[in-house]
């Protein structure tokens, strides 16, 4: 990922968006901005975990002589199901 922030970056953009939101006291506007914004960052957040693990998967398999490349676990989940819920 080379344009955007790091996972780091964006997790403390996120916080520090929560946190304006659960505190209040902000416009309509500005609070749909900033929701815009969250969905956003959690997106940015959820692609660099996708990565990762993708990154491991392939460390593991390879460790395992898989060189399919392909990953058999089925419990892993699609990155927008956790985004946003």
């Amino acid at each position: 990922m080379a344009e955007g922030p790091n996972y780091e970056e964006a997790r403390e953009e996120l916080i520090a968006v929560v946190q304006k939101l659960e505190t209040g006291g902000t416009s309509l506007q500005e609070s749909i901005e900033l929701w815009e914004r969250g969905e956003e960052l959690a997106r940015i957040c959820q692609r660099w975990l996708d990565g990762a693990r993708a990154r491991l998967d392939a460390v593991v398999h390879k460790a395992a002589g898989d060189t399919s490349g392909e990953a058999d676990d089925d419990s892993q989940a699609p990155a927008e199901a956790t985004v946003g819920e």
